[in-house]
């Protein structure tokens, strides 16, 4: 038997062969919450973050060979126990990488329109440049913003760039965005002498772990400095996010930056590879389809630019594909609402990436960086 989350991406396409496949809410797939029968049949096992893989449930499941996670992080799997095990485990790195970058953009664009400051005067810092912050990066630097980075991994590897200290970033951007992994070193990596550091007026975005960032000491920073604009994906307790650093943010929204039906599908799409790559595969397990042979939704339309490609027909754009600031009010509505926040983080199911939306204009520079941006283009 398969057992994943309900929503899992394209199970029934991907994963026929290993019928039966039985799905569960992710928070409700642990070993006091599923028949004992039941998880006793199966051998592979599919999560999102919201699953904790402990040694509880493996315990639980003697037939497991397998355990896959549709995610960039793996905190919520107990690995040493899988390991000891012999089961096999896979992620999903890179697989919403996109749809984080669009996010991101987006809500630069929604903070530029609420304050007045134009992206083209800020200087931004990415925190960790892996697969996520590396979409972003291509998006700024496509629209040739000025944009440092920190990553002390990649900066000890030798990779070409100038990589800065994370004091060194604070201390030069106007913009901060998280972008590394739960982990003991990343945990609140951003404290409260880090957080009153921020240079005046600095925008402060978390689209990474809500562990990164002490949410106590942000509280405390905000109320001494009202001149710093909050954006919150994720939050320290999830799905429990402290009401009073919800009201303080200028855009808050329920762990859905990654959310989109491209991104979601990708992941399913790895683990089926990983599993098909594994000493574990059902014999004669299919290929791995393409993702435009899962993506059985229409697109969005098209578009055509109505003049330049500035900041405000940017954000026009990024809009019809996906309204963040609609987003955050229906967040709003719904936290303190029991299941609110997973509630919400089901209703972006159906988001779409740029790639969905044709984007038409008949300046070749406007066509290349939209293409850069992600959007499908025509001149």
């Amino acid at each position: 038997m398969l057992l994943a989350d309900e929503n899992m991406a394209c199970l029934d396409p991907l994963f026929a062969d290993l019928t039966p496949i039985c799905t569960r809410p992710g928070r409700a797939i642990s070993a006091d919450q599923i028949d004992p029968t039941l998880l006793a049949q199966v051998h592979t096992l599919l999560v999102r973050s919201v699953t904790s893989v402990n040694a509880a449930l493996i315990d639980a499941m003697p037939s497991l060979r397998f355990v896959g996670t549709a995610t960039i992080g793996t905190d919520h799997l107990d690995i040493p126990a899988l390991e000891a095990r012999g089961i096999h485990w896979a992620s999903a790195p890179g697989c919403n990488a996109e749809a984080v970058g669009e996010y991101l953009l987006t809500a630069l664009l929604e903070l530029a329109e609420r304050t007045g400051l134009p992206l083209s005067g800020r200087t931004i810092g990415l925190i960790g440049v892996g697969n996520t912050g590396g979409a972003v990066y291509r998006r700024l630097h496509a629209l040739g913003l000025k944009v440092l980075r920190c990553d002390p991994p990649k900066a000890a590897a030798g990779e070409p760039g100038e990589w800065l200290s994370l004091d060194g970033l604070i201390a030069q951007c106007d913009v901060i965005s998280c972008h590394v992994p739960n982990q003991p070193d990343t945990f609140h990596l951003l404290d409260e002498a880090r957080l009153s550091a921020l240079k005046p007026g600095c925008w402060l975005i978390n689209a990474s772990r809500g562990e990164v960032i002490d949410s106590r000491a942000l509280i405390a920073v905000k109320d001494r400095r009202p001149d710093l604009r909050l954006v919150m994906d994720v939050w320290e307790g999830e799905p429990e996010p402290m009401p009073e650093l919800v009201v303080r943010c200028d855009l808050a929204t329920a762990h859905i930056a990654g959310y989109s039906v491209e991104g979601k599908i990708r992941g399913t799409q790895m683990l089926h590879q990983a599993l098909a790559a594994s000493p574990v595969a059902p014999e004669g397990i299919a290929t791995t389809p393409e993702l435009s042979e899962l993506l059985t939704i229409p697109g969005l339309g098209e578009v055509t630019l109505d003049g330049p490609l500035d900041e405000q027909r940017l954000l026009s754009l990024c809009r019809r594909v996906y309204d963040l600031a609609e987003e955050d009010a229906r967040f709003r509505e719904a936290i303190g609402v029991p299941g609110g926040f997973d509630a919400r983080r089901k209703a972006n199911l159906a988001r779409r990436e740029f790639s969905a939306l044709t984007v038409r204009s008949r300046n070749s520079g406007e066509v290349a960086i939209l293409a850069s941006l992600g959007f499908d283009t025509e001149e």
